[in-house]
C-alpha cells in the first residue's frame, strides 16, 4: 500500500512539473531560486526545480505550540498540490530551542507524526548571524524586511519567483487569509507562458 502511495505522489509531482515547466523554460530564474539549500537528507539543492509553481517557504520546529500547523500544511499541500502549489518546510532550533533534534529525527517525526509529504530542507537558523541565504533573500525581497519572529511564519511566493505576502505564525494553513492568498497566487499567470 505504501509502495501505491508513494508511487501515485511520484508520478502526481512529475506531472505537475511537466505542466509548470513551460512557464520555468520561458521565464528568467529569479535570485531567490539560485540560492544553495540542502534537502533533509543532505543533498545541495535549490529552489530551482520548483520555479514556475506557487510556494508557501515556512520554518518549522517540532515542539512548538505551532507544531500541529504541519497537519494543516500538508491539508493544505495536498489540496491545492496538483493546481501547482509545493510547501517547502526549512525546520530551524532559533526560537526557545524548539527544534533540538536531527534532520533524520525531524524527518521521522514529520513523516510518522503528521504524515508530511511536502518537501523538507536541513535544519538552519532564519535569523541572526548564522541565517540561512535563503531567508536572506526572503527578508530582501518581501515587503516587509523584518527578521523572522517565531516559527511557523509563512513566505508565499508566486509563479514568477515574487514573494506575494508574509504570514505570521499564528495564522493557521487553513485560514481563510491564507487560503484565498494561495488560491489567488496559483490563478495569476504570466500570459501563455503559465500552463497548469
Amino acid at each position: 500500500m505504501k509502495l501505491v502511495k508513494n508511487s501515485v505522489l511520484l508520478v502526481t509531482q512529475i506531472l505537475v512539473g511537466m505542466a509548470h515547466s513551460s512557464f520555468a523554460a520561458a521565464a528568467p530564474v529569479p535570485e531567490l531560486f539560485s540560492v544553495p539549500v540542502k534537502t533533509i537528507d543532505g543533498s545541495s539543492s535549490s529552489l530551482k526545480p520548483y520555479f514556475g509553481r506557487v510556494l508557501l517557504v515556512v520554518n518549522t520546529a517540532s515542539q512548538c505550540g505551532y507544531t500541529p500547523q504541519y497537519e494543516g500544511l500538508q491539508k493544505l499541500y495536498l489540496k491545492y498540490q496538483s493546481a501547482g502549489l509545493v510547501v517547502l518546510g526549512f525546520p530551524s532550533n532559533d526560537f526557545g530551542g524548539q527544534e533540538p533534534g536531527s534532520n533524520a529525527n525531524i524527518k521521522l517525526f514529520c513523516q510518522g507524526t503528521y504524515h508530511v509529504t511536502f518537501p523538507l530542507f536541513e535544519k538552519g537558523s532564519v535569523l541572526g548571524d548564522k541565517i540561512q541565504p535563503l531567508y536572506v533573500q526572503l527578508l530582501k525581497e518581501s515587503a516587509d524586511h523584518s527578521a523572522v519572529g517565531w516559527n511557523f511564519e509563512k513566505f508565499l511566493i508566486g509563479r514568477d519567483g515574487k514573494v506575494r505576502k508574509r504570514f505570521l505564525s499564528a495564522v493557521e494553513p487553513q485560514s481563510p487569509e491564507l487560503d484565498q492568498a494561495v488560491s489567488a497566487a496559483l490563478r495569476e499567470c504570466e500570459g501563455a507562458a503559465c500552463k497548469k
